[in-house]
């Protein structure tokens, strides 16, 4: 019986009653209709800057975009959201990791299942990178550090590890797309040696693939960033904010999640990102002053300020870049008075006349002021529904 019914279920099939044809024309089916060739069921990634991509599905978590990233730097602050916009459109993410088990446990969530795959490497091992880089077919460095410690020199962190990765990347063979991520201002003529080591990191890069793609984003705000964050914990622990100079030094801060949404713009393109430097500002230029009044805007405290000159502050931030490698135990790491931003601190860093920006990727940054900074309601000393308005704000003349 059973072979019957499917002989009968295959003649069905392939013969059509007069009721089914009539629901054909009025209901047109084809058989096409599930397949990834399907406009609606096909992904929007160009194939010209990634090479032949076997796409399937609407485009979400559960698709198949058909990139395979390695995203070095994944477990950082930028890192997260870069993970978490490629692994929503159907993306696997390849996850180097050299710290402990917990270090990624929270990309995991953000892929459909075996799609977030940490993996771990050691970056001084070239065998353990070719390792995390042998499946991929799209390579992001995210790698970055804006201090020293006894282990990881300024140089070896920023340019070392990004020429090593570019030349990996070469001899791969299979790497359609690379992306750097280095910071707005990087220059070989920068008073901060954190700039000249990206300056030098976006040249050796470029000289080993002149098709890679160079990210120059401004100082990130986000939920996790280390700059609002240590400024508002250094308000509330000691009551008022140093302010590097005068705080008239102009920054272009921009929102973390556009700076994720460009990288991912630039692998969605048709490969015109390709060989090209976007200098990935914030829609405003402003002050440290006025980026310090827009942190105790959303914290609501009344702003108090030291004004620190810098050969002071250079003072300050002296003695750890002394005994950092002379002492037998690892020193504190640097917040306010950190000696490499105070000298990049001492030129203006926004984006430049003629560079290419957001607009060019087809994004539109957020202003700042709004949801990019509400993480900071965690700092109001009553609780994030302390006080209405900052009106509400008592001046401390006021105070009996």
């Amino acid at each position: 019986m059973q072979a019957i019914s499917r002989r009968l279920g295959g003649q069905s099939l392939k013969t059509s009653s007069p009721s089914t044809l009539s629901l054909k024309s009025i209901y047109p089916v084809s058989d096409h209709c599930y397949g990834a060739d399907h406009p609606r069921y096909g992904s929007s990634l160009a194939t010209k800057g990634v090479g032949h991509l076997i796409r399937k599905g609407t485009g979400g978590r559960s698709s198949v975009s058909g990139l395979v990233a390695t995203v070095f730097g994944a477990t950082g602050f930028l890192g997260r959201y870069v993970v978490q916009q490629l692994a929503k459109m159907g993306s696997q993410v390849l996850v180097p990791f050299r710290g402990s088990e917990d270090s990624h446990r929270h990309l995991k969530l953000m892929g459909d299942l075996g799609q977030i795959v940490p993996m771990k490497y050691n970056p001084r091992d070239e065998n353990s990178i070719k390792a995390v880089m042998a499946k991929a077919n799209v390579v992001l460095n995210l790698i970055g550090r804006e201090y020293e410690t006894r282990n990881f020199s300024f140089e070896e962190v920023n340019y070392s590890m990004a020429e090593q990765l570019a030349t990996i990347a070469k001899e791969h063979g299979g790497i359609m797309r690379f992306i750097q991520v280095s910071c707005l201002g990087a220059s070989p003529s920068s008073p901060s040696r954190l700039l000249k080591a990206k300056a030098a990191a976006e040249e050796a890069v470029l000289r080993e693939l002149p098709e890679a793609t160079i990210m120059r984003p401004a100082a990130m705000i986000g939920t996790e960033d280390r700059l609002l964050n240590q400024w508002s914990f250094f308000v509330k622990k000691y009551g008022f904010l140093p302010l590097i100079g005068d705080g008239s030094t102009k920054i272009q801060p921009v929102y973390v999640v556009d700076v994720a949404g460009a990288i991912v713009a630039a692998l969605k393109d048709d490969g015109t990102s390709m060989g090209k430097i976007y200098e990935l500002g914030g829609p405003e230029v402003l002050t440290t002053h006025e980026l310090a009044e827009l942190m105790y805007d959303m914290i609501r405290e009344w702003p108090r300020y030291v004004k620190v000159p810098f050969p002071l502050a250079k003072a300050l931030a002296m003695p750890r870049e002394i005994l950092l490698n002379k002492v037998p135990f690892p020193l504190p790491n640097p917040e306010i008075f950190n000696l490499d931003q105070i000298l990049a601190l001492t030129a203006d860093t926004v984006v430049s006349e003629n560079a290419l920006t957001f607009n060019d990727l087809g994004i539109v940054p957020h202003k700042l002021k709004g949801y990019p900074v509400e993480y900071l309601i965690q700092y109001r000393k009553g609780g994030p529904q302390f006080g209405s308005t900052v009106s509400e704000k008592v001046s401390p003349d006021a105070w009996p």
